[in-house]
């Protein structure tokens, strides 16, 4: 089977549809989603029924429950809880209801997928650190595990539960006997250095993972952001992909 796997689409709409085009042309047989459709971005409702449309496993992440009160809002730095309050007060009480009974974690034949950590899914934790990836070795059920929410592609392997090793190839063979947690990056804002778009193809026969990145019209979304008064830094940041 090979899955289109994405994450952390954050309102962004141009660069939603240019990810589904290279997804499209890639013949992937089901996509995942892996948390926060919305935040952040000027196009949240559109987002969601192009989102519910085409994917095969919806997962909520923090932006999606904090805009539905299943979360506090109150860590989000100023920035970010400015476009949370402003996409509660445009989202379609129907895409508010769809992202209130998603899970922030669940098995997808056989590999395991969250919004945010293998340890604690619905705690929002980040995994920056080889002490971060150390912590969740413990919960890894299963060999893969694929997360989003740092906005930043990576592949963790451990070898055990103290030996680690850190990979930003663009395609890369797993190995059977080992164990992976694979951070498949962000499609609507990246924060790696690099402002393009990125998804992962997972083939599960060739058992391998691969980044693909996607350009799309950034300057379409800021003007857009502009014209909603959402915060400068939000709007600046995504030309620089930090």
């Amino acid at each position: 089977m090979r899955y289109a796997l994405i994450s952390d689409i954050h309102s962004n709409i141009e660069a939603f549809n240019s990810v589904l085009e290279s997804i499209r042309t890639s013949n992937v047989d089901k996509i995942a989603f892996l948390g926060d459709i919305i935040g952040y971005g000027p196009n949240p409702n559109e987002c969601m029924e192009k989102l519910r449309e085409v994917t095969d496993l919806v997962l909520g992440g923090n932006h999606d429950w904090a805009v539905v009160g299943k979360t506090p809002a109150d860590y989000f730095n100023p920035y970010a809880k400015a476009a949370v309050d402003w996409t509660g007060e445009v989202l379609l009480d129907t895409h508010k209801k769809f992202l209130a009974q998603t899970e922030a974690s669940s098995l997808l034949d056989g590999f395991f997928v969250a919004h945010s950590t293998p340890r604690y899914p619905e705690e929002w934790m980040y995994i920056m650190t080889k002490k971060d990836a150390v912590d969740n070795y413990p919960f890894l059920e299963r060999n893969v595990s694929f997360i989003g929410h740092s906005h930043q592609p990576v592949i963790i392997e451990f070898e055990n539960a103290q030996d680690i090793n850190v990979y930003r190839e663009d395609k890369m063979a797993l190995d059977h006997d080992k164990k992976y947690i694979v951070n498949i990056g962000s499609v609507g804002q990246p924060r790696d250095g690099d402002p393009r778009s990125c998804w992962v193809l997972f083939d599960s026969l060739e058992n391998s993972v691969e980044f693909v990145r996607v350009s799309y019209n950034i300057e379409a979304v800021q003007e857009k952001m502009r014209e909603f008064n959402l915060p400068k830094y939000l709007i600046d940041r995504l030309i620089y992909g930090r």
